[in-house]
């Protein structure tokens, strides 16, 4: 059984709850509606909906069951319930008669955050006057300032308008006055300013474009609408032209350009064939923002379609099609083989040249790009080159904004969202292949329209009060602010003496009736502009209420709710709230009365129903409105169903009872699966039941009963397992799992003393795995009803323990049993049990008192929870005085958790105490803690700083510390600031980031260190306290001498061939000083026998070296140092590539066919930037006595030639094998839900991952990997995708993997490591110089040898060999046969054999003698039958053999013998 719910009860009238009651705006008591049904300003969960339910007071269904709460969602129910209570405040919500206020819980869609977000902003609005009384003219509802239409429809520009009286409208059109009267096409909605411009009887949209702007008016003032430029759409057509064939050499970069006709707004660009296929984009192939198609390179599949540029239009919504672009690829190979498309090195297995990147945009190496504050920014980088080019992005002096910034279009751009002035700067793209790379720097500009700070707000006032217009914005450049009333100039506006303008704001002073008006405020820059009306109204308004009267609300018990009372009047009024008539204000305690009016009653009890009436009062009377609070019981799942295992035809009944209020209509209903369910007629549901009969596989699933009333809910789950029929099992206990233990029953409490009682309980089933241990907890409705806490532990052999217990408390327990597989649900709750109350026997802890202000003392302290308190009422006695005065103890008595001291000096010591106190007595006599009012900034900053350069990387600093009373505060340290101003190197681009040093205390010195050598350094110093820092010294330069350079960077070693070495790299880093060379020492080893070192010195301007070796077998090892003046810096060191032979091929067991796990692909290359090596596994064929042997195959292919080494690795099979070196031991698949046998096939830049598992289908899993720079990433998958392919990997890399379920990330497989492949290796020994080949050689040619002297044999026995003594040509098809069956045979001079290979060196050697096996084999019929002897009969030259005898032939060679073999 599982008891996962989520219990909603109804606040504030059944209100449901939305975010952070604590918000600011919930906080002031600023609400919508007082009619509304959903009130966004109560309690929020993250992702629940809690009707107003004080969350740590919520009851413990409350608290268990959230998890459950999205399965009542009902989204329409909820708008509608949104949409209600975003009404506005005013008589136009108010009902007459008695309103009864309910909701339900619900679970918000993603729309109900931004809903809430709305709420904010509302409630902190302008103040709304009812409409029943005088206001000047206020705007409603505008057009957008860049109002774009359709041609094809009417043109609709919006303007509507509130006031009273109801004001009039006109329009201006480019600033002058638009008559609409002349215009018969032209008019205006009824009791709107909304122009309607009407084609249907003709005429041309475009004649009305222009600038329009509504003036609303009435005889309080007049309010403007924005600018609305009116523009109307257009799609043109594509201009007519023919297109003839691209010719593009394969491999080389190509744009087809789009250069779609100019639309309004633009058109949206997509590229697709004439055939109406999208154009497959990848890193290679990929349109810009600009619309033109990017080739980094073209290959021959890229000529198998032709390519069209389309154009989508919004408003018309047509698309119009350029004419096609056709593709003709020259390519030095012709054959297209699709097998090569998958090829590692697909470039050089077609013959194309690779090349160093090149951008194709933006051309050249800078560029700068201007965007306005709060727009997207989007940079761009497309680049050609073979291979395709990577294109990563940085930003120069700082990070790339990790929250905005997201790449796109395969990494070629870079977007930065809702773009501030802190993104503007340098960025650049760096483009890079193996073959180098290059860089692009776009500078970016942030520029701002104007945006508020301070918008102007409606002003009311009465007569003879004083207030002002504020009008803030900021803007880059620096926005102009322009005021206008009634929309003329205000410098041409009638003098008014009560009105001042300082700038941004308008002060009024003793303002009367005719100062009524309304004010625009404009404020703008070359990039937009801002217009706002406030108007000015001057009213005497006695206070009314605005909320229905005599309103019913009704709450669950211990919920927090709110009861409104929205009122108006002027002067502002003063509301006081009673209860049931009588008594003093409501205010404090349980209650908290909010600036609009609102009282909360943070956790309701049964004592708070009654009525409730509030009264507003001003000087010029008072109203009154009455609420009426009904408190009812919450709803209860009691007997919950339980997990249930059935088997196929068998009945199952699921329990669910309720306890509710019985003033409430109950409603059960059940759902599976989360989804409503179906009764049909084999199921039966009761007021306490479900029945299901002949249970059926497709009833297995999860059952939620859902117990629900008008105010609250509560829910329960269980889980069905359905059985297919099977034999009864022999042993019942190997038969049935182990599971986790049934809940304990029947608590009972006896022994009942002051201070403890003694719980019995019955244990429940241990589902055949024993009960280990029995946890005790309790809960106390007082201060956290519904959370239940651990009380203490007991072992698994008991069922009765005696519980201490503290003094005044209401307990209530429960129990749960443990075994080894997991926790039992929780019991059923005993009855509940309170102990007699007493003084405390403590006092809160963590008394602190510290400063927030640099005028004030926060004194704060940990709260004492429930079974601390001892008693009802609990409270705090705070007493301090200042330290080391004779002043008398201040005092204050408070219920929460912090008090302010105001009005101290600044950082003065204080003693402080602070005691608890109950109804029963006060607590122990408190320890005095000191604290310390609030700091200041300090006031002096250190003198005579001097500055000691101690070596290059750090100097000493000391200085005269400042006043003690110039600290104003705790001196916490001096700080150095300083930062790097310049290198002495010319052309050296530094940051100039300003760094610090603290030196804690206060002492007169410190060294800063990790400097730049050879570099001019500013440097500043301050004190700091716990305010901040102070005025900062003079400012200080020094030099920091030269270095020691770091190691050169990018150093690679390459073996072309046997006989050479070549080294290259680049200049350090961070030079740190004048480079004056570098220093390569060199060794040769074997093994562990190691040659003697060589040192060779280069200029400083030298970047290459090429060694020749010594010898082929020996290895080498270099370190590569630069030099300054100073000496030699860090070094790097590298070796040459080890030879392919030095690869041992490892056994597997010969009766079990190997599985490859894990190869990390040897490769004999340390060049990181290299060609990707693919791996592969390769079993050698079986050989009588020897076992077969799994290998790992890596093959390195070049434009030049193809090289394949041969490394050993691991082999897995379906059991263990013998333990060899490198082999992995596969896991066993575990009973539980688990993951095991991860294997990963790794290559230079990817790897594939594959797993087992015993999840269920359509589980999700995530694989996480992470590099040796600690860089993690992860990848979501489902399980049935396998292999995984990791494409985003580094060569020569170490990675460690896991994976893991994404649903339960605990149920991980083991961490496995992996290193990729490094990318490319040149060491391309010679064949015909290995040892293996040259014995090979010489068993072909010995047994060639043999064949010859038997085939000679022959010839001389006997048999009919005719020689044909005519002209040397080939035997055609048409030569006669002899009489026999013989016929002649010749060939031509030094012809190689059909079908041969070439030599080694690529070319085909000239025949140093005739007589070879070329003489008898050519033609193609001349063929070896298997047992050695030709097929077919030949012909000998015979004036071969008498001109050359005996003399040796080239058929001997072992080489041409085996190709002639071939």
């Amino acid at each position: 059984m599982r008891r996962l719910a989520a219990r909603g009860a109804a606040g504030d009238a059944g209100e449901v709850a939305a975010p952070a009651a604590d918000s600011t705006d919930c906080a002031r008591g600023r609400h919508p509606s007082p009619r509304r049904l959903i009130d966004l300003c109560a309690i929020w969960d993250p992702g629940v909906f809690l009707p107003a339910v004080g969350w740590k007071r919520a009851s413990g269904f409350a608290r268990r069951r959230l998890n459950e709460a999205e399965t009542l969602n009902s989204v329409r129910e909820a708008q509608l319930e949104l949409l209600e209570a975003a009404r506005p405040r005013g008589p136009g919500s108010r009902e007459r008669g008695p309103v009864l206020r309910m909701a339900r819980q619900q679970q918000p869609p993603p729309w109900v955050h931004a809903a809430f977000l709305l709420c904010l902003l509302s409630l902190s609005g302008a103040i709304e006057i009812p409409m029943d009384l005088s206001q000047p003219p206020t705007i409603t509802k505008q057009s957008v300032k860049d109002h774009i239409v359709d041609p094809r429809d009417n043109i609709l520009i919006e303007c509507e308008a509130k006031g009273n009286p109801a004001p009039s409208f006109h329009w201006t059109r480019n600033s002058r006055f638009f008559n609409i009267a002349k215009d018969p096409r032209v008019s205006m909605r009824r009791r709107s300013g909304t122009l309607v411009i009407d084609f249907r009887s003709g005429g041309r949209p475009e004649e009305y474009e222009g600038e329009y702007q509504c003036f609303a008016r009435n005889k309080f003032g007049t309010a403007l609408s924005n600018r609305i430029r009116l523009q109307v759409s257009k799609s043109p057509l594509w201009p007519k032209e023919n297109l003839d064939p691209v010719v593009v050499q394969e491999g080389a970069p190509l744009t087809l350009q789009c250069n779609p006709p100019p639309g309004l707004p633009s058109p949206v660009i997509f590229w697709m064939s004439s055939s109406m296929e999208p154009i497959t984009q990848d890193k290679r192939v990929s349109q810009g923002h600009n619309g033109d198609l990017y080739f980094s390179n073209v290959m021959l599949q890229d000529m198998q379609t032709d390519y069209s540029c389309n154009a989508r239009f919004h408003f018309t919504h047509t698309i119009q099609q350029k004419n096609a672009f056709t593709l003709k690829v020259l390519t030095n190979n012709p054959y297209n083989d699709s097998s090569l498309r998958n090829h590692p090195d697909i470039y050089s297995a077609r013959g194309v040249a690779e090349r160093t990147p090149s951008f194709m945009y933006p051309q050249g190496t800078a560029s700068s790009q201007m965007v306005l504050r709060g727009m997207d920014l989007v940079l761009e980088c497309i680049a050609s080159g073979v291979p395709t080019p990577d294109i990563a992005w940085y930003k120069k002096g700082g990070d790339l904004p990790s929250d905005k910034a997201k790449f796109e279009n395969f990494n070629k751009a870079l977007r930065i969202t809702n773009v501030s002035e802190e993104d503007s700067g340098e960025y650049f793209c760096l483009a890079s292949n193996k073959m180098g790379s290059i860089r692009h720097t776009i500078s970016v500009r942030v520029k701002a329209a104007p945006y508020w700070l301070d918008e102007p707000k409606n002003l009311i006032l009465a007569p003879g009060e004083d207030g002002r217009l504020v009008c803030r914005a900021n803007g880059n450049p620096k926005p102009t602010v322009q005021w206008m009333v009634n929309g003329e100039p205000l410098q041409s506006a009638p003098p008014n003496p009560n009105r001042e303008v300082a700038g941004d704001t308008i002060i009024f002073r003793d303002t009367q009736i005719s100062s009524r008006a309304v004010y625009q405020c404009n404020t703008s820059n070359e990039h937009g502009y801002l217009l706002a009306n406030a108007f000015v109204s001057v009213l005497d308004v006695p206070p009314r209420m605005l909320s229905p009267r005599n309103q019913l609300i009704r709450v669950i018990l211990y919920n927090r709710t709110r009861l409104d009372c929205p009122f108006f009047g002027s002067p502002i009024p003063t509301l006081r709230w009673f209860k049931n008539g009588q008594g003093s204000n409501l205010d404090g305690g349980n209650y908290h009365v909010y600036e609009n009016g609102s009282l909360e009653i943070k956790m309701i009890r049964k004592e708070d129903q009654g009525i409730y009436t509030c009264v507003a009062t001003n000087i010029l009377g008072k109203a009154e409105n009455q609420v009426r609070l009904e408190v009812k019981d919450p709803t209860r799942i009691y007997r919950m169903p339980e997990d249930q295992v059935a088997k196929r035809g068998t009945t199952v009944q699921l329990e669910c009872r309720v306890k509710h209020d019985p003033s409430l209509k109950l409603t059960v209903s059940w759902l599976k699966d989360d989804e409503p369910l179906y009764i049909g007629n084999r199921m039966k549901k009761e007021d306490d039941s479900l029945t299901i009969f002949g249970v059926a596989e497709r009833d297995q699933g999860s059952y939620t009963c859902v117990a629900s009333t008008e105010l609250d809910q509560d829910l329960a789950k269980a889980y069905l397992t359905v059985l297919a029929d099977q034999a009864t099992p022999t042993n019942r206990l190997a038969a049935l799992p182990k599971g986790r233990p049934d809940r304990p029953r029947d608590l009972e409490l006896t022994d009942l003393a002051e201070r403890s009682v003694r719980l019995t309980w019955i244990p429940g089933d241990d589902n055949n795995s024993p009960i280990t241990d029995y946890v005790v907890q309790f809960e106390e409705d007082q201060f956290q009803p519904g959370v239940w806490h651990d009380h203490s532990k007991f072992p698994g052999s008991v069922n009765s323990a005696v519980l201490q217990l503290s003094p005044y408390v209401n307990y209530q327990f429960r129990v749960i049993a443990i075994n080894e597989v997991g926790s039992s649900h929780p019991s059923l709750p005993s009855e509940r049990y309170r102990t007699s109350g007493a003084p405390p026997e403590s006092n809160p802890a963590d008394v602190k008192g510290e400063g927030t202000r640099k005028n004030n003392m926060e004194i704060t302290w940990t709260p004492m929870n429930a079974t601390s308190a001892f008693g009802p009422n609990l409270r705090y006695i705070i007493k301090w005085r200042r330290r080391e005065t004779r002043e008398t103890w201040n005092n204050v008595t408070v219920w929460g958790s912090r008090y302010v001291v105001g009005q101290t000096p600044v950082y003065v010591p204080y003693e402080i105490r602070v005691q608890a106190e109950n109804d029963f007595g006060k607590g122990p006599e408190p320890d005095t803690v000191i604290g310390y009012s609030g700091e200041d900034y300090p006031r002096a900053a250190p003198t005579d700083v001097k500055i000691r350069v101690l070596n290059s990387t750090a100097i000493s600093l000391q200085w005269n510390r400042v006043y003690p009373d110039t600290v104003q505060g705790q001196l916490r340290e001096y700080r150095a600031y300083y930062w790097r101003e310049s290198s002495l190197l010319k052309n050296l681009w530094v940051s100039q980031k300003r760094q610090q040093a603290s030196f804690p205390g206060d002492r007169p010195r410190g060294v800063v260190s990790r400097l730049f050598p050879y570099s001019n350094y500013k440097l500043e110093m301050v004190v700091v306290n716990g305010r901040g820092d102070g005025p900062r010294s003079e400012t200080k330069e020094f030099t920091t001498p030269e270095g020691v350079p770091s190691a050169p960077r990018r150093f690679r070693v390459r073996q072309p061939n046997l006989e050479t070495i070549n080294l290259e790299w680049d200049h350090p880093e961070h030079p740190n000083g004048i480079l004056i060379g570098y220093t390569l020492k060199y060794v040769a080893f074997n093994g562990t026998k190691l040659g003697k070192q060589i040192v060779e010195n280069f200029s400083p301007n030298q970047t290459k070296f090429t060694m020749q070796r010594a010898d082929p077998v020996s290895r080498y090892r270099f370190t590569l140092s630069a030099r300054t003046q100073v000496g030699s810096g860090e070094a790097a060191t590298e070796e040459s590539p080890a030879p392919p032979n030095e690869a041992t091929p490892t056994a597997a067991p010969p009766t079990l066919p190997p599985t490859p796990v894990g190869a990390t692909g040897a490769v004999s290359s340390t060049d990181a930037t290299a060609t990707a090596a693919t791996t592969e596994a390769t079993t050698v064929p079986t050989i009588p006595g020897v076992a077969p042997t799994t290998i790992a195959t890596t093959t390195t292919t070049t434009t030049a030639a193809t090289t394949t080494t041969t490394a050993a690795a691991a082999a897995t099979t379906e059991r263990p094998p013998a333990t060899t070196s490198g082999t992995k031991m596969p896991e066993s698949a575990p009973d539980r839900q688990s993951i095991w046998n991860v294997t990963v096939l790794p290559n230079s830049k990817w790897a594939n991952i594959t797993w087992k598992h015993n999840f269920g289908p359509g589980t999700d899993f995530v694989v996480e990997y992470i590099d040796s720079n600690h860089t993690k990433k992860t990848v979501p998958v489902k399980a049935q995708t396998q292999p995984i392919q990791l494409t985003d990997l580094y060569p020569g890399m170490t990675y460690t993997l896991r994976v893991y379920s994404r649903d339960n990330e605990g149920i991980s497989s083991t961490v496995i490591t992996f290193m990729t492949s490094t990318a490319y290796t040149n060491n391309q020994a010679d064949i015909a110089t290995q040892g293996w080949f040259i014995g090979l050689m010489c068993a072909i040619a010995l047994l060639v040898l043999i064949l010859l002297i038997v085939c000679f044999i022959k010839r001389s026995r006997g048999g009919k060999y005719p020689v044909r003594e005519k002209k040397d040509v080939p035997l055609g098809p048409e030569d006669p046969k002899e009489e026999d069956g013989s016929f002649d045979y010749s060939d031509e001079d030094n012809k190689p054999l059909q079908g041969s290979q070439t030599s080694l060196d690529g070319t085909i050697k000239q025949q140093e003698s005739d007589d070879s096996l070329v003489d008898y084999g050519e033609g193609g019929e001349g063929q070896f039958n298997e047992d050695g002897s030709f097929i077919g009969q030949y012909t000998v030259k015979k004036d071969k053999e008498e001109t050359e005898g005996n003399e040796s032939s080239e058929a001997t060679s072992p080489v041409n013998a085996i190709y002639s073999l071939a």
